[in-house]
This record gives structure tokens, sequence and C-alpha cells, in this order.
């Protein structure tokens, strides 16, 4: 099988040819990804604005954003350019230190998740033994500066946000775990590139979705609240809560989670597409290309085409889940919060353990088919 392409030992060796000593070289290579992430996750965020003005204006029949940049999209950089020149104001009676720290727990949490994101094989920052459930635990983070913001703001809409924002997350988070353990019940591991690897060989009929068609609503509905997206935006129901958790927020601290929610969005995406959607793979194994062409799959250029190749299809994927998250956003109304908890403790946490009750016999009984 093609291993793809190896950055991380190419770079290294490039730096020490160089003549920098191998400890540089290794700070170095692990800078550039860290600022590539961070660079590129806030392009993939605001694209998602973009994305959801464009979609939106789609289905009611508008034009959208047009004037700022060709087709609007300029637009995203407007709006950051005006959170940063507005003024950064906080309540008088509002706790300082809290009401700074509860946006950066938002956003650095959502962050350190990307670390474990593949792209490829080997286009990832870390593959962790444990990166499924590192994802879980450091985005279960975030909803603890949601509940912070509430609090510390001194207002009573932001205090209710807050406190639905926390059961929300406890409520979404527990079935999101249980999709995710069936999966990686499956994979026989929880690293990112294993679980991918593990979808390998028949192309789109190797994926998790055919064999986790329940796990794979149970993931998308549970994602969809985590993201507090429609219709689970009731921690910033804005005709109840004004705007919620982010009432008495401006400037720069709201571009924090203006920015968190989006990028939190296309994290979704991406683990939808690794965790059910054959993550880089292509639809067909790209192997069958390089044979068929008579190409060795370990010729430098054509590692970079699949591993080129390999970023379109995450992208792609996770994107399909975005535009799905869009749509659903105009198409069904918001639940009570009653409706909500409902929905997590008294149906996706039992068809979620049933689920991987489930998996696990059809591992038993079936091994060649589910990982045995």
């Amino acid at each position: 099988m093609n291993t793809g392409i190896d950055l991380q030992r190419s770079l290294i060796e490039f730096l020490t040819g160089l003549g920098l000593p191998f400890g540089l070289a290794k700070v170095i290579w692990m800078l550039i990804p860290m600022v590539v992430i961070v660079l590129g996750v806030t392009v993939g965020a605001l694209a998602c604005t973009w994305l959801e003005r464009k979609i939106s204006a789609a289905m009611q029949q508008r034009i959208g954003p047009e004037y700022a940049g060709p087709f609007g999209i300029l637009l995203p950089l407007a709006d950051v350019g005006k959170l940063l020149i507005k003024q950064d104001i906080m309540p008088a009676k509002a706790d300082p230190i809290l009401f700074t720290l509860g946006p950066l727990l938002v956003f650095i949490s959502i962050f350190l998740c990307f670390l474990v994101v593949p792209f490829g094989e080997h286009l990832l920052i870390s593959d962790l033994g444990t990166g499924i459930f590192f994802i879980i635990a450091i985005s279960s983070i975030s909803p603890i500066g949601l509940l912070m913001s509430g609090y510390s703001s001194n207002n009573k809409y932001a205090l209710i946000g807050g406190l639905r924002a926390a059961a929300q997350s406890i409520s979404y988070e527990i079935p999101l775990a249980l999709a995710a353990l069936a999966i990686a019940m499956m994979s026989n591991g929880l690293s990112t590139v294993d679980i991918v690897n593990q979808q390998a060989g028949y192309g789109i009929l190797s994926w998790n979705l055919w064999r986790q068609p329940v796990g794979f609503m149970i993931f998308a509905i549970a994602a969809l609240a985590e993201c507090e997206r429609l219709p689970f935006d009731l921690p910033e129901a804005d005709e109840e809560l004004v705007a919620g958790y982010q009432n008495e927020y401006g400037g720069i601290k709201f571009a924090l989670f203006y920015g968190g929610s989006y990028a939190n969005l296309l994290l979704a995406g991406l683990l939808v597409a690794i965790l059910y959607l054959g993550g880089w793979e292509l639809p067909f194994p790209i192997d069958t290309i390089s044979d068929f062409l008579g190409i060795s799959p370990n010729a430098g250029w054509w590692q970079v085409i699949a591993a080129a190749l390999g970023i379109t299809m995450t992208l792609l994927k996770a994107y399909f889940f975005i535009f799905f998250a869009v749509l659903l956003r105009f198409t069904v109304p918001r639940v009570r919060i009653d409706q909500l908890l409902d929905l997590g403790w008294k149906f996706l946490l039992p068809i979620g353990l049933v689920n991987l009750l489930l998996t696990a016999a059809l591992k038993l009984t079936f091994p060649f088919a589910f990982g045995g």
C-alpha cells in the first residue's frame, strides 16, 4: 500500500542537509505545521461563513453577498476587520478575569483538536494513539469557557445561555463518544490515521458509513448539537436570550466566539469525513490508478499528487457535512430545551449503547467485515 509522502522526515532531512542541528530542525518542524494549521483553520472557518451566506441565499432565492470581491468572497475578511477595530467593552460589574478567559478557553480548546486531524497518512501534526478521544476530551473544555463567559458577564440572559451550553454539551458528548467508540472498536485503535487506513482497500465500499449507519446518524446529530447549530442553538437563541453567553461581548472577544463557532463546525465536518467517509481515501483505491498508468507508488512526484488528492477529498467530504448543516438551519425549527435534553438522554444515549453492543457482536460474528 502507498504510504504517501512523509513531510516530517523530508523537511528534517532537508534542514539537517543545510547544516542545522537535528534538534533545531525538529523544533522548526514543530513550529511550521502549527502556523499552517492556525492559518488553514482560520481560512476554513472564514470559508464556512461565506458558504453559509451563499447557501442560505440560494435556498431563499436571493443573490447573497456579491460586492466585497468576486462573488462576495472578501466579505469574511471584512467581518474580521470590523470586529478587530471595534471597541472592546467590559460591563462595569463583570468579573474581568473570567470575562477575558472565557472566549480564550473556547478558541484555544477548539484549535488544539486540529493537532490530530489527518489530511493524509503523514499530513498531520501528531498521530496520537488516542487521537479520537483526545479530540473529544479537549473539545469538552469549550463549554467550561461558555459557562465562565455567561457567569462573568453579570447578565441573566448570558447566565442562562451559559447554563444551557453546559447542559447541552454534557447531554450530547456521551452519545457522540459512544458512536466514536464503535468506530474505534472496528478499527482496533483510537488513532485517526488507523481509522482511515482501516477504511482503505475497496474504495467507497470500505467506508464506515455502510457498517455504521446508526452510529453515523448519532454522531451527526450530536456533532450539530455540540456546534450549537440549528435546531440546537438554544445557548444563543436570539428570540429568548438576545445572544446568550456572548450577549455582553464585542470586538476581538466576540470575534473569538465567532471564529471558534465556525472552526468547531469545520472540525465536526472533518471528523465525519475521517470516521465515516474514508478520510483522504478516494471513492476508488488510488493504487489502481498508479497500477493502470504504470507509475511507481514510491515516486516522489506521484506522492505529491496523491497527497494533494487526499487533502482535496478530506475537505470535500467535510464541506459536504457543512453544506448539510447549513441546509438544516433553514429547514428545521428550533427545539425546546426539554426536547433537546429528551433527545440526548432518552433516545441517542440508549440507541448509542445498543449500537455499541451490536458492533461488538458483529465484530465477533463477522470479523472479516467488522475488524475482528
